[in-house]
């Protein structure tokens, strides 16, 4: 079983709680998209933004890769979307990273998303069977998400 680390050093572990998930089955945009939208945010906020975007009653914005996408009426910006499978999974590591904060015995109603990164986890290969002896590639996106909190004083 392969050993993963966090991208970020130089943290205070006594105030500080971190949490990953790791080879999840979602979009590597749509996690770094979320990643960028919640970073700086309180954890209340932040799980409240992704709760409402799996109920499609907010939009998380597009930064990158966004060309082609269709403009919305609501979004004060160029592109969005509601990512609600990449939410559902961050929502689980946000939920986690709180279990370990409160486990350390910090003050959850004072935590902030100091960290939120995302990266391309391994890619599943699966092939459709096409007709005259011929298959299609059907690969599947996996990644990995790790989140850092702070207790802000």
């Amino acid at each position: 079983m392969p050993t993963y680390g966090y991208s970020i050093i130089g943290i205070d572990p006594d105030k500080t709680s971190v949490a990953s998930g790791r080879n999840m089955r979602c979009s590597p945009k749509h996690c770094r998209e979320i990643c960028n939208a919640i970073r700086g945010l309180m954890l209340d906020k932040a799980i409240g933004l992704l709760e409402n975007v799996i109920e499609e009653k907010a939009w998380i914005p597009y930064r990158r890769h966004k060309r082609k996408r269709g403009h919305h009426a609501g979004v004060k910006w160029a592109a969005g979307g509601h990512p609600v499978k990449a939410s559902q999974h961050i929502l689980k590591v946000l939920r986690n990273a709180e279990a370990n904060a409160d486990n350390k015995g910090l003050d959850i109603d004072r935590l902030r998303i100091i960290h939120a990164a995302t990266s391309r986890g391994r890619t599943y290969k699966k092939y459709i069977e096409r007709a005259f002896g011929r298959s299609s590639p059907y690969f599947e996106n996996t990644s990995h998400v790790e989140v850092v909190l702070e207790e802000v004083i």
